[in-house]
């Protein structure tokens, strides 16, 4: 499987690596070119040399998602650190490109929300954060 990540942040380049280290083709766009040093961070080689990708480029440069392969992608990740730019992209992914799986996160969970029942695969860590916030203060003191 070909997996295109956008957002070479902490939350990118987890899944980058986890998803080089299974076995599947890997490549990340960012526009910082320093940001290819998470993706390298605990490894003994470089991310290129270990078989990823890496583009630097802006997510919402369509020049840039191509140079990166989302023409061939068989998987899409919106991981950027805005909601909006999230948004944007993986709607291009996935209306102007038909990535077949399209997961992006969002922040806002009200916005996820809605997102979500439009088609986009959302994940939302602030709706996480506060389920297990609320689960953790429900749990009886011992």
């Amino acid at each position: 499987m070909f997996v295109l990540i956008v957002g070479a942040g902490r939350v990118g380049s987890a899944i980058a690596k986890t998803m080089l280290r299974d076995g599947h083709e890997v490549s990340v766009v960012d526009e910082d070119p320093e940001s290819i040093s998470l993706l390298e961070r605990g490894e003994n080689s470089g991310w290129e040399d270990l078989g990823g990708s890496f583009t630097v480029g802006t997510a919402l440069e369509v020049d840039a998602l191509i140079e990166a392969g989302i023409e061939r992608a068989d998987a899409f990740v919106a991981s950027t650190n805005g909601d909006n730019t999230n948004l944007v992209i993986a709607q291009i992914a996935q209306r102007r490109f038909n990535v077949e799986k399209v997961v992006v996160r969002v922040l806002d969970p009200l916005r996820a929300g809605w997102y979500r029942e439009q088609g986009l695969l959302t994940v939302c860590p602030t709706q996480v954060a506060i389920e297990m916030l609320e689960a953790a203060v429900r749990e009886e003191v011992g």
